[in-house]
């Protein structure tokens, strides 16, 4: 009886021994584990993040870093031999519940994602969403929004979705661009004669148009009290916040010096002989 007590004693005590040695062992996966990802994080943000846009680079270097940590972890449940089995069920239980609650996180998630892949635009560029009415300057695409600084100094920030499956206007995509306005003459003036003073004064004012394309000029509209014509000039996207509020004081310079009438609205009124 005793000499069986004592081999029982022994078994326990072998199993409690090679117990504390996995978990031992599995504590210093992952500690190890959480040392790597961090070493493997550095090395990617030294060497390779500068190479990418800096909220890519920011994105990927979580990734990588929590994905080491995930992959210690399942190195540390398989050393130790612990039976996951019941909390996986519990787990996808639970996950259902919350993929329910969380659809929108996921679906920002996963459209960040694309946004990192596909680059319709990148940081720093002058974005424009139409169908919002919002633009600005990218700031940076993170895990679940985009942040904007609108051109009047504030910041705003759009989920990723939102932002993903909106259609996005660049305005520093290509290296030129086009801004237009619209000035009336009065009917009584030479339009020809009305373009070419314009055209003249465009030049000789405004430095940054180019020569070609060439500007073109464009009857709009024959209005009720003028002869409405589309200026369009061409230019380096660089000065696109200078040509805009310019174009139509530079036209109305050229136009007064000229002595050609911007005509005021007006209405002409016909009165019945009796």
């Amino acid at each position: 009886m005793t000499l069986e007590f004592l081999q029982s004693l022994n078994e326990i005590e072998i199993t409690e021994s090679l117990t504390l040695l996995s978990l031992l062992i599995g504590g210093i996966i992952m500690a190890v584990g959480i040392i790597l990802a961090r070493i493997v994080r550095l090395i990617f943000t030294k060497y390779y993040a500068p190479k990418l846009p800096q909220d890519t680079a920011k994105n990927l270097a979580k990734l990588i870093y929590f994905g080491i940590i995930i992959l210690a972890f399942l190195v540390f449940t398989s050393s130790t031999g612990l039976d996951l089995s019941g909390l996986l069920v519990a787990g996808g239980i639970f996950g259902i519940i919350i993929g329910f609650a969380t659809q929108s996180v996921v679906s920002n998630l996963i459209s960040g994602i694309f946004l990192m892949i596909e680059k319709p635009v990148k940081q720093g560029d002058k974005i424009e969403l139409p169908g919002s009415d919002i633009s600005g300057t990218l700031l940076d695409i993170s895990t679940f929004s985009v942040r904007i600084r609108r051109f009047d100094g504030t910041i705003i920030r759009v989920p990723n979705e939102s932002f993903f499956t909106s259609n996005i206007r660049s305005l520093t995509s290509t290296p030129v661009r086009r801004s237009d306005a619209i000035v009336g003459i009065a009917y009584k003036e030479d339009i020809d004669g009305a373009i070419s003073v314009i055209e003249k004064e465009i030049y000789k004012s405004m430095s940054f148009v180019l020569m070609i394309p060439k500007p073109e000029f464009r009857i709009n509209e024959l209005a009720d009290s003028s002869v409405n014509i589309e200026i369009l000039v061409w230019h380096p996207r660089e000065d696109w916040d200078e040509v805009g509020p310019k174009l139509l004081k530079v036209a109305k310079k050229a136009l007064d010096s000229a002595g050609i009438e911007i005509p005021f609205p007006q209405r002409v009124i016909w009165r019945a002989k009796e």
